[in-house]
């Protein structure tokens, strides 16, 4: 530790414009202790010793140096620690955005690589990605991509773009500055670790839905299709996210089909990353909706209905809330809703109903409610099929359910109105959930704002209620 407090140490120098045998020493001096941190912050013991040791406001201090022989081990230093949560927050705080943005500009493609690569690891955050764009740092960042010779360089960018793409208001400049197209171009002939960021981006952007006729448009859909074939996991994870994006437009999709996308990303499921297998299930789901010959199309892949259902036996909860969203798009076309079924999706839900009930906790539900919400619409459209209503009330999915209705996510109430709707047209159900409490959450769900909701829960307390009324005149009678 005392090594690091030297080490820290050396950075205190004044930062001057003008130069003396005095200042240069002294810049000197703090330009070796720079670099000696360099070499220390790729360890995570020598990051906090650092940080502790005060290295975070001299590193700020130094980061308005004139001396670009200075400013590279500064900003080397602080992108390898700004892996750590605490040195991006302080990043921000110190006011060091401004000073990265700046030196973007920089004539030194090394400065330039290291201070994207920075922005690249803080832009995980909403309040970083505001600050690039509020200082005007979007701009460089696209042109940055004119250097397709210096990879390095075209990493750290592409990386930075992809994050700060992430905000919504970011993806408005993109947009002007014609970043797709650029993007696109950049699909081929590029090392893994530029490609991985250049998909990522293009995945973030194709969430505004005109910029999906734009990566079209700019020939980008056949090489993302290709890159489906490849066995990089976090390239895989990415492409799977950008053509899912870009399945959301039907003209898009027609493509993806020709190209034989859809198959491709069915294969995915078999991937052992379960990264992989739930960002390719949700890519599916898009696929799905907007192909022209759904059904027909899933019943094509040799095996691949038994493969899907298979999947809800995994421990991944992504992947498990990722393939209940596939399994209700599936489940809208009768004939493969039979073959699931013969497969033995309704036992393989109404497991899940129970391994991932209301447990009380505020955070565990919030983890699970993406999952509580797709599984929910994945029952409620499998009891569209033969006795599988009567099956789920005797699995025990239906008392399950209904502690699903304590959520605060409206989207899980909608979705689990829908299944117990659907549960409810089965008397022993009705039965079941009216023991469990079901009637004083619905009742309160019936005066949502959310038509949806109003309709499933009114239709579920009518069925209950004329179950109530059809034994009370048996028993009369």
């Amino acid at each position: 530790m005392n090594i690091e407090f030297n080490k820290v140490g050396l950075l205190d120098c004044p930062i001057v414009s003008a130069t003396s045998p005095e200042a240069d020493k002294d810049a000197e001096v703090a330009r070796s202790g720079a670099l000696a941190l360099w070499s220390c912050s790729k360890s995570k013991k020598n990051k906090e010793a650092m940080r502790k040791a005060g290295a975070i406001p001299l590193l700020a201090k130094l980061l308005k140096s004139p001396n670009e022989n200075m400013l590279i081990p500064v900003v080397g230093t602080l992108q390898e620690c700004a892996s750590e949560p605490s040195y991006r927050l302080a990043i921000r705080t110190e006011g060091m955005i401004e000073d990265l943005v700046k030196n973007l500009k920089s004539q030194s493609d090394e400065l330039q690589m290291h201070c994207a690569s920075a922005i690249f690891k803080c832009a995980e955050e909403k309040e970083t990605r505001d600050l690039v764009r509020q200082y005007g740092g979007l701009d460089p960042l696209v042109s940055l991509l004119q250097k397709t010779e210096n990879k390095e360089l075209l990493a750290a960018a592409t990386g930075a773009i992809w994050k700060c793409a992430i905000s919504p208001e970011n993806v408005t400049r993109f947009q002007e500055l014609r970043a797709i197209e650029q993007l696109v171009g950049l699909l081929n002939d590029q090392p893994e670790e530029v490609l991985v960021n250049v998909v990522g981006g293009l995945g973030e952007l194709a969430k505004d839905p005109p910029n999906r006729m734009l990566v079209r448009k700019a020939g980008g859909i056949p090489p993302l299709v290709n890159l489906l074939t490849g066995t990089n996991q976090a390239l895989l994870v990415n492409v799977t996210r950008a053509v899912g994006q870009c399945a959301e437009e039907q003209d898009n999709m027609v493509i993806i089909d020709k190209l034989d996308g859809v198959r491709l990303l069915w294969s995915l499921l078999k991937n052992q990353n379960p990264d992989v297998q739930a960002s390719a299930a949700w890519a599916i789901c898009p696929c799905i909706e907007n192909a022209k010959d759904a059904g027909e199309m899933v019943r094509s892949f040799v095996g691949g209905l038994e493969l899907i259902v298979s999947l809800l036996k995994s421990d991944h909860r992504e992947v498990l809330a990722s393939v209940c969203a596939a399994i209700a798009n599936i489940a809208k076309d009768e004939e493969n809703l039979a073959v699931i079924t013969d497969h033995g999706v309704v036992p393989m839900l109404a497991r899940l109903t129970n391994t991932y009930a209301w447990k009380g906790s505020r955070y565990q539900s919030q983890v699970d409610d993406k999952l509580r919400r797709h599984l929910a619409e994945a029952i409620a459209r499998c009891c569209n099929w033969g006795n599988n209503r009567t099956a789920f009330g005797r699995e025990g999915a239906v008392a399950p359910l209904v502690k699903y209705l304590k959520s605060q996510d409206e989207n899980v109430h909608r979705s689990t109105a829908r299944a117990l709707y659907q549960l409810s047209k089965n008397p022993e159900n009705c039965i079941t959930m009216h023991e469990a409490g079901v009637v004083q959450p619905l009742m309160k769900m019936v005066g949502s704002q959310d038509e949806d909701l109003q309709e499933a829960s009114a239709g579920c307390i009518g069925n209950i209620r004329r179950l109530a009324l059809a034994n009370e005149k048996a028993r009369y009678s």
